[in-house]
Protein backbone atom coordinates (compact mmCIF):
# COMPACT_ATOMS: atom_id res chain seq x y z
CA UNK A 1 0.00 0.00 0.00
CA UNK A 2 2.83 2.41 0.83
CA UNK A 3 4.37 1.69 -2.56
CA UNK A 4 1.10 2.56 -4.33
CA UNK A 5 0.78 5.76 -2.29
CA UNK A 6 4.35 6.74 -3.19
CA UNK A 7 3.73 5.99 -6.86
CA UNK A 8 0.51 8.03 -7.08
CA UNK A 9 2.16 10.99 -5.35
CA UNK A 10 5.17 10.80 -7.66
CA UNK A 11 2.95 10.70 -10.76
CA UNK A 12 0.96 13.63 -9.39
CA UNK A 13 4.10 15.75 -8.88
CA UNK A 14 5.48 14.90 -12.33
CA UNK A 15 2.18 15.84 -13.97
CA UNK A 16 1.98 19.02 -11.94
CA UNK A 17 5.51 20.05 -12.92
CA UNK A 18 4.83 19.35 -16.60
CA UNK A 19 1.52 21.20 -16.76
CA UNK A 20 2.77 24.04 -14.55
CA UNK A 21 5.61 24.75 -16.98
CA UNK A 22 3.10 24.78 -19.83
CA UNK A 23 0.70 27.13 -18.04
CA UNK A 24 3.45 29.51 -16.89
CA UNK A 25 4.79 29.61 -20.45
CA UNK A 26 1.51 30.54 -22.10
CA UNK A 27 0.65 32.95 -19.27
CA UNK A 28 3.88 34.93 -19.58
CA UNK A 29 3.76 35.23 -23.36
CA UNK A 30 -0.03 35.48 -23.58
CA UNK A 31 0.02 38.58 -21.36
CA UNK A 32 3.20 39.94 -22.96
CA UNK A 33 1.49 39.98 -26.36
CA UNK A 34 -0.55 42.96 -25.14
CA UNK A 35 2.54 45.02 -24.35
CA UNK A 36 3.60 47.76 -26.78
CA UNK A 37 6.64 46.90 -28.86
CA UNK A 38 9.31 49.14 -30.31
CA UNK A 39 9.99 48.64 -34.00
CA UNK A 40 13.30 49.05 -35.79
CA UNK A 41 13.93 51.91 -38.17
CA UNK A 42 14.95 51.00 -41.76
CA UNK A 43 18.70 50.83 -42.29
CA UNK A 44 18.56 50.62 -46.08
CA UNK A 45 16.15 51.15 -48.96
CA UNK A 46 16.93 48.07 -51.03
CA UNK A 47 14.32 46.48 -53.31
CA UNK A 48 15.30 42.86 -52.92
CA UNK A 49 14.62 40.10 -55.39
CA UNK A 50 12.27 37.44 -54.00
CA UNK A 51 11.84 33.79 -54.88
CA UNK A 52 8.29 32.87 -53.87
CA UNK A 53 8.69 29.11 -53.50
CA UNK A 54 5.45 27.09 -53.54
CA UNK A 55 6.08 23.36 -53.04
CA UNK A 56 3.06 21.17 -53.67
CA UNK A 57 2.31 17.45 -53.62
CA UNK A 58 -0.78 16.40 -55.62
CA UNK A 59 -2.30 19.86 -55.10
CA UNK A 60 -4.10 19.95 -58.46
CA UNK A 61 -7.33 21.38 -57.01
CA UNK A 62 -5.83 24.63 -55.68
CA UNK A 63 -2.37 25.25 -57.11
CA UNK A 64 -3.32 27.16 -60.28
CA UNK A 65 -5.33 29.76 -58.39
CA UNK A 66 -2.66 30.03 -55.70
CA UNK A 67 0.05 30.62 -58.29
CA UNK A 68 -2.05 33.23 -60.09
CA UNK A 69 -2.84 34.96 -56.80
CA UNK A 70 0.84 35.08 -55.83
CA UNK A 71 1.51 37.26 -58.88
CA UNK A 72 -0.81 40.01 -57.57
CA UNK A 73 1.73 41.68 -55.30
CA UNK A 74 2.18 45.44 -55.05
CA UNK A 75 5.89 44.99 -55.65
CA UNK A 76 8.05 45.57 -58.74
CA UNK A 77 7.23 42.67 -61.03
CA UNK A 78 10.85 42.20 -62.10
CA UNK A 79 11.89 41.81 -58.45
CA UNK A 80 10.03 38.61 -57.60
CA UNK A 81 9.47 35.24 -59.24
CA UNK A 82 6.70 32.81 -58.40
CA UNK A 83 8.13 29.29 -58.51
CA UNK A 84 5.84 26.28 -58.20
CA UNK A 85 7.63 23.08 -57.16
CA UNK A 86 5.39 20.41 -58.65
CA UNK A 87 5.50 16.93 -57.13
CA UNK A 88 3.09 14.35 -58.59
CA UNK A 89 0.88 16.88 -60.40
CA UNK A 90 -1.40 15.87 -63.26
CA UNK A 91 -0.24 16.75 -66.81
CA UNK A 92 -3.22 19.05 -67.32
CA UNK A 93 -2.36 20.94 -64.13
CA UNK A 94 1.22 21.43 -65.30
CA UNK A 95 -0.11 22.67 -68.63
CA UNK A 96 -2.31 25.28 -66.90
CA UNK A 97 0.55 26.40 -64.68
CA UNK A 98 2.85 26.91 -67.65
CA UNK A 99 0.37 29.37 -69.12
CA UNK A 100 1.11 31.70 -66.21
CA UNK A 101 4.19 33.98 -66.06
CA UNK A 102 5.80 31.78 -63.41
CA UNK A 103 8.51 29.13 -63.15
CA UNK A 104 7.47 25.49 -62.80
CA UNK A 105 10.02 23.08 -61.34
CA UNK A 106 8.91 19.44 -61.61
CA UNK A 107 10.41 17.13 -59.00
CA UNK A 108 10.14 13.37 -58.55
CA UNK A 109 11.05 11.44 -55.42
CA UNK A 110 10.64 7.87 -54.26
CA UNK A 111 9.63 9.27 -50.87
CA UNK A 112 8.29 12.82 -51.08
CA UNK A 113 9.17 15.47 -48.52
CA UNK A 114 8.75 19.23 -48.53
CA UNK A 115 12.41 19.66 -47.56
CA UNK A 116 13.52 17.55 -50.52
CA UNK A 117 11.38 19.55 -52.93
CA UNK A 118 12.71 22.88 -51.68
CA UNK A 119 16.34 21.76 -51.79
CA UNK A 120 15.98 20.28 -55.28
CA UNK A 121 14.36 23.47 -56.53
CA UNK A 122 17.05 25.76 -55.13
CA UNK A 123 19.73 23.63 -56.79
CA UNK A 124 17.96 24.25 -60.09
CA UNK A 125 17.05 27.96 -59.93
CA UNK A 126 20.49 29.23 -58.93
CA UNK A 127 21.50 32.05 -56.59
CA UNK A 128 20.14 35.20 -58.20
CA UNK A 129 17.66 35.84 -55.36
CA UNK A 130 17.95 37.81 -52.13
CA UNK A 131 14.99 36.40 -50.19
CA UNK A 132 13.25 33.02 -50.16
CA UNK A 133 9.53 33.38 -49.45
CA UNK A 134 7.96 30.03 -48.57
CA UNK A 135 4.28 29.42 -49.26
CA UNK A 136 2.13 26.31 -48.99
CA UNK A 137 0.21 25.19 -52.06
CA UNK A 138 -3.04 26.51 -50.55
CA UNK A 139 -1.79 29.93 -49.39
CA UNK A 140 -3.18 33.22 -50.64
CA UNK A 141 -1.44 36.52 -49.83
CA UNK A 142 -2.60 40.07 -49.33
CA UNK A 143 -1.07 42.26 -52.08
CA UNK A 144 1.35 44.02 -49.72
CA UNK A 145 2.98 40.96 -48.13
CA UNK A 146 6.24 41.03 -50.11
CA UNK A 147 6.54 44.80 -49.62
CA UNK A 148 6.15 44.41 -45.87
CA UNK A 149 8.72 41.62 -45.76
CA UNK A 150 11.15 43.71 -47.81
CA UNK A 151 10.71 46.57 -45.34
CA UNK A 152 11.50 44.20 -42.47
CA UNK A 153 14.68 43.10 -44.24
CA UNK A 154 15.59 46.77 -44.68
CA UNK A 155 15.33 47.04 -40.89
CA UNK A 156 18.05 44.44 -40.54
CA UNK A 157 16.13 41.18 -40.15
CA UNK A 158 17.12 38.08 -42.13
CA UNK A 159 14.13 35.93 -41.17
CA UNK A 160 10.47 36.95 -41.02
CA UNK A 161 7.18 35.20 -40.25
CA UNK A 162 3.97 36.62 -41.67
CA UNK A 163 0.56 36.46 -40.02
CA UNK A 164 -0.91 33.22 -41.25
CA UNK A 165 -4.66 33.13 -40.76
CA UNK A 166 -7.72 31.14 -41.80
CA UNK A 167 -8.82 31.09 -45.40
CA UNK A 168 -11.98 29.18 -44.50
CA UNK A 169 -14.20 28.72 -41.43
CA UNK A 170 -16.86 26.59 -43.10
CA UNK A 171 -16.99 23.73 -40.57
CA UNK A 172 -16.75 23.40 -36.81
CA UNK A 173 -13.29 21.85 -37.09
CA UNK A 174 -12.15 24.63 -39.44
CA UNK A 175 -13.26 27.22 -36.87
CA UNK A 176 -11.42 25.44 -34.06
CA UNK A 177 -8.33 25.11 -36.26
CA UNK A 178 -8.50 28.82 -37.12
CA UNK A 179 -8.78 29.73 -33.43
CA UNK A 180 -5.85 27.46 -32.59
CA UNK A 181 -3.71 29.20 -35.21
CA UNK A 182 -4.59 32.64 -33.83
CA UNK A 183 -3.82 31.56 -30.25
CA UNK A 184 -0.41 30.37 -31.44
CA UNK A 185 0.11 33.67 -33.28
CA UNK A 186 -0.72 35.57 -30.11
CA UNK A 187 1.49 33.56 -27.75
CA UNK A 188 4.39 32.17 -29.79
CA UNK A 189 4.80 35.01 -32.24
CA UNK A 190 3.41 38.28 -30.92
CA UNK A 191 4.14 37.39 -27.28
CA UNK A 192 7.69 36.28 -28.04
CA UNK A 193 8.48 39.43 -29.99
CA UNK A 194 7.02 41.67 -27.25
CA UNK A 195 9.69 40.32 -24.89
CA UNK A 196 12.49 40.60 -27.44
CA UNK A 197 12.57 36.93 -28.42
CA UNK A 198 12.16 35.45 -31.88
CA UNK A 199 8.83 34.68 -33.45
CA UNK A 200 8.08 31.01 -34.00
CA UNK A 201 8.03 29.88 -37.62
CA UNK A 202 4.99 28.10 -39.06
CA UNK A 203 6.33 26.60 -42.27
CA UNK A 204 4.62 28.94 -44.71
CA UNK A 205 4.13 32.68 -45.05
CA UNK A 206 7.73 32.98 -43.92
CA UNK A 207 10.79 34.53 -45.55
CA UNK A 208 14.51 34.01 -45.00
CA UNK A 209 17.62 35.49 -46.59
CA UNK A 210 18.03 33.32 -49.67
CA UNK A 211 21.68 32.32 -49.26
CA UNK A 212 21.18 31.64 -45.57
CA UNK A 213 18.04 29.62 -46.25
CA UNK A 214 19.69 27.55 -48.96
CA UNK A 215 22.68 26.84 -46.71
CA UNK A 216 20.61 25.80 -43.69
CA UNK A 217 18.09 23.77 -45.69
CA UNK A 218 20.88 21.78 -47.37
CA UNK A 219 21.34 19.93 -44.09
CA UNK A 220 17.63 19.36 -43.43
CA UNK A 221 15.79 16.25 -44.56
CA UNK A 222 13.02 15.97 -41.98
CA UNK A 223 9.22 16.12 -42.07
CA UNK A 224 9.18 19.08 -39.65
CA UNK A 225 11.61 21.09 -41.73
CA UNK A 226 10.30 24.47 -40.50
CA UNK A 227 11.00 23.66 -36.85
CA UNK A 228 14.47 22.34 -37.63
CA UNK A 229 15.16 25.46 -39.67
CA UNK A 230 13.98 27.59 -36.75
CA UNK A 231 16.30 25.74 -34.38
CA UNK A 232 19.27 26.38 -36.67
CA UNK A 233 18.42 30.07 -37.01
CA UNK A 234 18.12 30.51 -33.25
CA UNK A 235 21.31 28.57 -32.57
CA UNK A 236 23.03 30.95 -35.00
CA UNK A 237 21.51 33.84 -32.97
CA UNK A 238 19.45 35.18 -35.86
CA UNK A 239 16.35 37.08 -34.68
CA UNK A 240 13.06 36.13 -36.37
CA UNK A 241 10.59 39.00 -36.85
CA UNK A 242 6.79 38.68 -36.85
CA UNK A 243 4.71 40.84 -39.19
CA UNK A 244 1.19 40.91 -37.80
CA UNK A 245 -0.23 42.84 -40.75
CA UNK A 246 1.36 40.67 -43.46
CA UNK A 247 -1.67 38.42 -43.92
CA UNK A 248 -1.25 35.02 -45.53
CA UNK A 249 -4.40 32.89 -45.78
CA UNK A 250 -4.17 29.18 -45.09
CA UNK A 251 -6.77 26.44 -45.50
CA UNK A 252 -7.98 25.15 -42.16
CA UNK A 253 -8.75 21.51 -41.42
CA UNK A 254 -12.36 20.68 -42.32
CA UNK A 255 -12.58 16.95 -41.55
CA UNK A 256 -11.69 14.98 -38.39
CA UNK A 257 -9.52 12.48 -40.24
CA UNK A 258 -7.44 15.27 -41.78
CA UNK A 259 -7.18 16.84 -38.34
CA UNK A 260 -5.73 13.59 -36.97
CA UNK A 261 -3.15 13.25 -39.77
CA UNK A 262 -2.03 16.85 -39.45
CA UNK A 263 -1.69 16.79 -35.66
CA UNK A 264 0.02 13.43 -35.78
CA UNK A 265 2.76 14.88 -37.95
CA UNK A 266 3.11 18.01 -35.80
CA UNK A 267 3.27 16.18 -32.47
CA UNK A 268 5.77 13.64 -33.79
CA UNK A 269 8.03 16.40 -35.14
CA UNK A 270 7.77 18.31 -31.87
CA UNK A 271 8.78 15.31 -29.75
CA UNK A 272 11.59 14.42 -32.15
CA UNK A 273 13.03 17.94 -32.12
CA UNK A 274 12.83 18.21 -28.33
CA UNK A 275 14.81 14.98 -28.04
CA UNK A 276 17.38 16.13 -30.60
CA UNK A 277 17.88 19.70 -29.42
CA UNK A 278 17.25 19.80 -25.64
CA UNK A 279 20.80 19.25 -24.41
CA UNK A 280 22.29 21.45 -27.11
CA UNK A 281 19.80 24.20 -26.23
CA UNK A 282 20.67 23.92 -22.55
CA UNK A 283 24.37 24.02 -23.39
CA UNK A 284 23.98 27.10 -25.59
CA UNK A 285 22.03 28.86 -22.83
CA UNK A 286 24.54 28.05 -20.07
CA UNK A 287 27.71 28.74 -22.07
CA UNK A 288 26.58 31.51 -24.44
CA UNK A 289 23.44 32.93 -22.84
CA UNK A 290 21.37 32.03 -25.92
CA UNK A 291 17.96 32.39 -24.28
CA UNK A 292 16.13 32.51 -27.62
CA UNK A 293 17.32 29.02 -28.55
CA UNK A 294 16.63 27.57 -25.11
CA UNK A 295 13.11 29.02 -24.92
CA UNK A 296 12.37 27.40 -28.28
CA UNK A 297 13.49 24.04 -26.91
CA UNK A 298 11.16 24.51 -23.93
CA UNK A 299 8.35 25.33 -26.37
CA UNK A 300 8.85 21.89 -27.90
CA UNK A 301 7.52 20.19 -24.75
CA UNK A 302 4.42 22.35 -24.72
CA UNK A 303 1.34 20.16 -25.18
CA UNK A 304 -1.09 21.33 -27.87
CA UNK A 305 -3.54 23.78 -26.33
CA UNK A 306 -6.54 21.46 -26.73
CA UNK A 307 -4.68 18.71 -24.87
CA UNK A 308 -3.48 21.11 -22.19
CA UNK A 309 -6.94 22.43 -21.39
CA UNK A 310 -8.52 18.98 -21.75
CA UNK A 311 -6.11 17.20 -19.39
CA UNK A 312 -6.25 20.01 -16.81
CA UNK A 313 -10.05 19.92 -16.85
CA UNK A 314 -10.08 16.14 -16.35
CA UNK A 315 -7.51 16.24 -13.53
CA UNK A 316 -9.27 19.16 -11.80
CA UNK A 317 -12.60 17.36 -12.06
CA UNK A 318 -11.29 14.00 -10.79
CA UNK A 319 -9.38 15.49 -7.85
CA UNK A 320 -12.35 17.67 -6.86
CA UNK A 321 -14.76 14.72 -6.88
CA UNK A 322 -12.34 12.46 -4.99
CA UNK A 323 -11.71 15.13 -2.37
CA UNK A 324 -15.45 15.69 -1.94
CA UNK A 325 -16.50 12.04 -1.73
CA UNK A 326 -13.40 10.39 -0.22
CA UNK A 327 -11.37 13.06 1.65
CA UNK A 328 -9.37 10.60 3.75
CA UNK A 329 -8.51 8.46 0.74
CA UNK A 330 -7.56 11.58 -1.22
CA UNK A 331 -5.17 12.79 1.49
CA UNK A 332 -3.50 9.37 1.67
CA UNK A 333 -2.80 9.13 -2.05
CA UNK A 334 -2.27 12.76 -3.14
CA UNK A 335 -0.02 15.60 -1.96
CA UNK A 336 -1.51 18.63 -3.68
CA UNK A 337 -4.82 20.16 -2.73
CA UNK A 338 -7.50 19.70 -5.39
CA UNK A 339 -7.99 23.48 -5.69
CA UNK A 340 -4.44 23.86 -6.99
CA UNK A 341 -5.45 21.88 -10.07
CA UNK A 342 -8.65 23.91 -10.38
CA UNK A 343 -6.68 27.18 -10.29
CA UNK A 344 -4.16 25.86 -12.84
CA UNK A 345 -7.02 24.93 -15.19
CA UNK A 346 -8.75 28.32 -14.77
CA UNK A 347 -5.52 30.24 -15.46
CA UNK A 348 -4.88 28.24 -18.63
CA UNK A 349 -8.47 28.74 -19.74
CA UNK A 350 -8.31 32.49 -19.12
CA UNK A 351 -5.07 32.89 -21.09
CA UNK A 352 -6.49 30.99 -24.04
CA UNK A 353 -9.65 33.11 -23.96
CA UNK A 354 -7.74 36.41 -24.02
CA UNK A 355 -5.57 35.06 -26.86
CA UNK A 356 -8.54 34.58 -29.20
CA UNK A 357 -9.24 37.53 -31.56
CA UNK A 358 -12.55 39.32 -31.02
CA UNK A 359 -13.82 38.37 -34.47
CA UNK A 360 -14.31 34.81 -33.21
CA UNK A 361 -16.69 35.84 -30.45
CA UNK A 362 -19.86 34.89 -32.27
CA UNK A 363 -22.56 32.20 -32.40
CA UNK A 364 -20.70 30.07 -34.92
CA UNK A 365 -17.72 29.82 -32.56
CA UNK A 366 -19.90 28.93 -29.59
CA UNK A 367 -21.47 26.18 -31.69
CA UNK A 368 -18.03 24.94 -32.75
CA UNK A 369 -16.96 24.68 -29.11
CA UNK A 370 -19.27 21.68 -28.75
CA UNK A 371 -16.80 19.86 -31.04
CA UNK A 372 -13.96 20.37 -28.54
CA UNK A 373 -14.48 17.01 -26.79
CA UNK A 374 -14.28 15.28 -30.16
CA UNK A 375 -11.19 17.31 -30.99
CA UNK A 376 -9.61 16.26 -27.70
CA UNK A 377 -10.29 12.60 -28.44
CA UNK A 378 -8.85 13.00 -31.94
CA UNK A 379 -5.71 14.52 -30.45
CA UNK A 380 -5.43 11.57 -28.08
CA UNK A 381 -5.71 9.32 -31.12
CA UNK A 382 -2.88 11.32 -32.73
CA UNK A 383 -0.69 10.72 -29.69
CA UNK A 384 -1.22 6.96 -29.95
CA UNK A 385 -0.34 6.95 -33.64
CA UNK A 386 2.76 9.16 -33.77
CA UNK A 387 5.18 6.26 -34.21
CA UNK A 388 6.78 6.55 -37.63
CA UNK A 389 5.16 9.91 -38.40
CA UNK A 390 8.58 11.58 -38.74
CA UNK A 391 9.81 8.88 -41.13
CA UNK A 392 7.39 9.52 -43.95
CA UNK A 393 5.48 12.38 -45.55
CA UNK A 394 1.86 12.67 -44.41
CA UNK A 395 -0.05 14.62 -47.01
CA UNK A 396 -2.86 17.04 -46.15
CA UNK A 397 -5.19 17.45 -49.12
CA UNK A 398 -6.39 21.01 -49.84
CA UNK A 399 -9.61 21.81 -51.67
CA UNK A 400 -10.64 25.29 -50.55
CA UNK A 401 -9.52 27.87 -53.10
CA UNK A 402 -11.94 30.75 -52.44
CA UNK A 403 -10.48 34.17 -51.77
CA UNK A 404 -11.30 35.16 -48.15
CA UNK A 405 -12.83 38.51 -47.19
CA UNK A 406 -10.44 41.39 -46.66
CA UNK A 407 -9.35 41.74 -43.01
CA UNK A 408 -10.32 44.73 -40.88
CA UNK A 409 -7.07 46.45 -39.89
CA UNK A 410 -8.66 49.18 -37.85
Amino acid sequence: MEYIQFLTKLIELVLFAFFSIAVVYITVFGIAAYLPRKTRAPKTNIVRKFAALIPGYKEDMVIVQVAADALKQNYPRDRFDVIVIADSFKPETLSELRKLPIRVEVVVFEVSKKSKALNKCMQSIGDEYDVALILDADNLMEPDVISQINDAFNCGYVAVQGHRMAKNTNTNFAILDAISEEINNHIFRKGHRALGLSSALIGSGMAVDYKLYKTLMAGIDSVGEDKELEMKLLKGEYRIEYLENAHVYDEKTQKPEVFVNQRRRWIAAQISHFRDFFFDGLKQFVLKGNLDYFIKVIQMIQPPRILLIGFLFIIALITSVLNLLFPVLYNNFFILEYNIWVVLFLIALLILIISVPRKFYNKRTYKALFSLPKGFMMMMLSLMRIKGATKKFIHTTHTHSDVPPKPNRS
